[in-house]
């Protein structure tokens, strides 16, 4: 890894997840020489990391969470964790909407992120199964004054059916909604995503939810965060090959990305010292 001092926490901690991740496991001594830190500084990182529920902490070092495949956290607790990223994220897939054009947003919490750099994008016709999304825009609304919307605010169409513990709206009802509309883009959050399973979720009903929104779409960007990569839910929905544009942060070692541009077309990848994105094929 190389002299490491100057790094953000941030930067390190992707480092040392990476590594926890890729050995199945690190002691404390072999992180402080390869980053070149003291060991005060990898125990909060690994401190910092345990309390994210991506490790988990042993005597004298750290390994792996693994989580059953159902696993589906809730909105919130997601919602605390790599918020840098997604914002990076955010910012590098907004600019791909087309003013006027037709898109949809996934649940989670990365499209969340997504929908508050999509307000100044005038004209857009929004199809959303999140409640949270949809409520990024109607609170927009509200708060644009006495006047009613503001000249080029987004329409939003939010789907019916049952709500998850990430606040998607699946189901039945969502996906005869999703089935009837044909989108211009897709930008879609994933709980995991792998050479192996493709896009994967831990929730039945929304693996199928997806897999409407993905049919229904010219193009699919998944937005997701380094985490997300090798990461495997119960049910797989779409294939990398379904996949135009990943747009993810550069938390990711360069091995890895070597690995997404074998399998994906385009792949973006946002924030860092400097502008590592790869043009969109």
């Amino acid at each position: 890894m190389g002299e490491n001092q100057n790094l953000l926490a941030e930067q390190r901690r992707a480092l040392i997840l990476d590594e926890v991740r890729r050995r199945g496991g690190v002691r404390v001594n072999e992180l402080t020489r390869k980053l070149s830190v003291s060991d005060m500084t990898v125990r909060r990182d690994l401190d910092a990391l345990a309390r994210q529920g991506v490790i988990e902490k042993v005597h004298g070092g750290a390994v792996p969470v693994v989580e059953a495949s159902t696993h589906e956290p809730g909105f919130e607790a997601k919602s605390a964790l790599e918020l840098t990223a997604k914002e990076d994220i955010a910012r590098a897939a907004a600019a791909m909407a087309v003013p006027g054009s037709a898109i949809a947003l996934s649940g989670g919490t990365t499209t969340y992120a997504l929908a508050q750099h999509l307000l100044d994008v005038p004209e857009l016709t929004v199809v959303t199964n999140s409640v949270r999304v949809a409520d990024v825009f109607h609170s927009a609304q509200r708060s644009s004054g006495p006047g009613g919307p503001r000249p080029g605010a987004a329409t939003v169409v939010l789907t019916g059916g049952v709500r998850t513990p990430s606040d998607s709206l699946v189901g039945p009802v969502a996906d005869q909604a999703i089935s009837s509309l044909h989108f211009d883009v897709l930008f879609l959050g994933v709980h995991g995503i792998s050479v192996e399973a493709g896009l994967s979720t831990p929730n039945l009903a929304e693996a199928e939810t997806n897999r409407r929104f993905v049919q229904a779409a010219r193009r699919v960007v998944v937005v997701a965060d380094h985490t997300k990569w090798g990461t495997v839910g119960l049910s797989s929905f779409a294939t990398l090959q379904q996949v135009n544009t990943f747009v993810t942060d550069s938390g990711l070692s360069p091995g890895i990305r070597e690995e997404i541009e074998e399998h994906l077309p385009g792949l973006v990848v946002a924030g860092g010292t400097a502008d590592d994105g790869h043009p969109e094929s």
